[in-house]
């Protein structure tokens, strides 16, 4: 059998499938995201599981960040109150500089990834434990 005639019985290419999950100058509370730092970038990514009922204590982000849930449901709260419940397959963007927590009201484990815009020597997160929850 000729290459020709092989290529004829062979199923046609898969096409790739792209979604965008979101495309915004905004955290998820509607505050417009700082300026980029300037100097050299460092790219993190984090995975993070939240056990049911976990809950982190208030702090803030000094870079900026966005992840994607792939599991369970997580309730981020701000220091103000206002709540945001992400779900599975849902991409949050998340607040800079502005305190607030997250936790799991859900039965299973939350599985998150989170991608941080940062600067080397800067930490992801500063927690506010002088804040009582």
């Amino acid at each position: 059998m000729d290459n020709q005639q092989n290529s004829k019985n062979k199923p046609a290419a898969s096409k790739v499938e792209t979604t965008e999950l979101f495309r915004t100058s905004q955290s998820w509370d509607g505050v417009a995201l700082p300026d980029y730092l300037q100097g050299q970038p460092e790219l993190v990514a984090m995975k993070y599981v939240f056990p049911p009922g976990q809950k982190l204590s208030l702090h803030h982000h000094p870079v900026i960040n966005f992840g994607i849930l792939l599991q369970g449901e997580l309730t981020i709260i701000s220091q103000d109150g206002k709540e945001k419940v992400v779900r599975e397959g849902e991409a949050i963007v998340e607040m800079v500089s502005t305190i607030h927590r997250g936790e799991n009201r859900g039965t299973k484990p939350v599985v998150l990834y989170m991608f941080y815009l940062s600067k080397k020597g800067l930490p992801l997160s500063v927690p506010h434990p002088e804040i009582p929850l």
